[in-house]
């Protein structure tokens, strides 16, 4: 099984640089201006790079939920398994992706 308290706080570390990629995606992804004088293909690329960082924005705050998710239950004493076989999760895994509750035969 998993020390909680430990598991606890690198779930918190993880949060909490899931929240700084969020924060540089939304700077990212502010909206290209046609004022800007950066030329015609500069500008198609910054198109595409906002595209691009919008794409990760969402991921990222989708992972951010999950995460959250499980720090809400860490006192669930089903914590540590996967939720459909309830096989106990390897630590690598849970340190790896948190935020996914299945194991891959699960998950497939």
């Amino acid at each position: 099984m998993i020390d909680r308290t430990q598991f606890g706080e690198q779930l918190r570390e993880i949060i909490a640089a899931t929240e700084q990629k969020i924060a540089g995606y939304e700077a990212a992804a502010a909206p290209v201006t046609p004022d800007d004088s950066i030329g015609r293909v500069s500008r198609m690329d910054a198109i595409n790079n906002k595209a691009v960082v919008e794409a990760a924005l969402r991921t990222a705050k989708r992972k951010l939920q999950r995460l959250k998710a499980m720090e809400a239950n860490l006192d669930d004493p089903n914590l540590g398994l996967f939720k459909r076989c309830g096989r106990p999760i390897p630590m690598g895994r849970v340190l790896a992706m948190p935020e996914s509750p299945f194991c891959v035969r699960c998950s497939s």
